[in-house]
């Protein structure tokens, strides 16, 4: 299996004026676990550190679910930061990490990549990558993985109706290298407009043009209290709107606290 070119990525973040470092390896057991072992401190964190895997030994995704990332195929990295903002505002990364994969995929391969709220990259309804954020409260970081399918041919059974790669949609193979990079660009251009205000207003307009559940009636998995309603877009710290089908009633939506899903699959 080809492994990933560290010299051709860092030298497209050069073309693109993007200053995060990158760190690159074979296998690791997972590129979260990886950044919090070197325990990086804020003044060492000038940028960001980029942390890339081609394989992944223990992967992890959202509620302690595994990650899957065959060699050869995709792309396991994290992206390690030091923002000086409120701890209550980091998981507002989460959203814009996933904006930065979708912008991402499209730069390159001109897929038409879509977010089901908050942070799922999809297209037509499968997904296309898994983003888990971190906070490590001894260094103060915050840590971002992102697993990006991109060449796989196949997915395993209890996959295949829910997730595809890049190459299953072009019908041919895409640059590892090129995909890796045009995300991390991303991340770098909207994470600085994120800095700026400490929330999503500069990044919202653009968020919810690619908002696949937007206009749609989805079905909030709230453990409490489950509804229907009609997702209207989000709110600058990245609550989804809903307009609930029973009451009428405009609430706003944690992603921390439930999950969303559509009334007829997956988006």
């Amino acid at each position: 299996m080809l492994q990933l070119n560290k010299e051709r990525i860092e030298k497209l973040l050069s073309e693109k004026n993007c200053p995060l470092q990158i760190r690159c390896t074979e296998e690791t057991d997972s590129t979260n676990e990886w950044a919090k072992r070197e325990k990086l401190s804020g003044p060492e964190m000038k940028s960001g550190v980029v942390y890339l895997a081609d394989h992944q030994t223990a992967g992890k995704g959202r509620r302690g679910h595994i990650w899957e990332s065959p060699r050869g195929t995709s792309v396991s990295m994290s992206i390690c930061i030091h923002p000086d903002l409120a701890p209550d505002h980091l998981a507002m990364l989460t959203l814009v990490m996933g904006m930065a994969a979708a912008d991402g995929i499209r730069d390159v391969t001109g897929i038409a990549a879509g977010i089901k709220w908050p942070n799922d990259v999809v297209y037509e309804g499968r997904k296309l990558c898994g983003i888990l954020t971190e906070y490590d409260a001894q260094t103060g970081n915050v840590i971002i993985g992102i697993g990006l399918n991109i060449n796989m041919e196949s997915f395993p059974d209890e996959l295949k109706e829910v997730a595809a790669s890049l190459r299953m949609i072009t019908g041919k193979p895409e640059e590892r290298e090129a995909v890796t990079a045009a995300v991390i660009c991303r991340f770098w251009e909207h994470y600085k407009m994120f800095c700026e205000t400490g929330d999503l207003r500069n990044l919202k307009p653009a968020y919810e043009r690619i908002l696949v559940n937007r206009n749609r009636i989805v079905q909030v998995m709230d453990a409490r209290e489950p509804f229907r309603g009609k997702a209207e877009g989000i709110t600058d710290t990245g609550e989804l709107i809903v307009t609930r089908e029973d009451t009428g009633e405009t609430v706003t939506v944690y992603s921390g606290e439930v999950s969303v899903r559509g009334i007829y699959g997956y988006t």
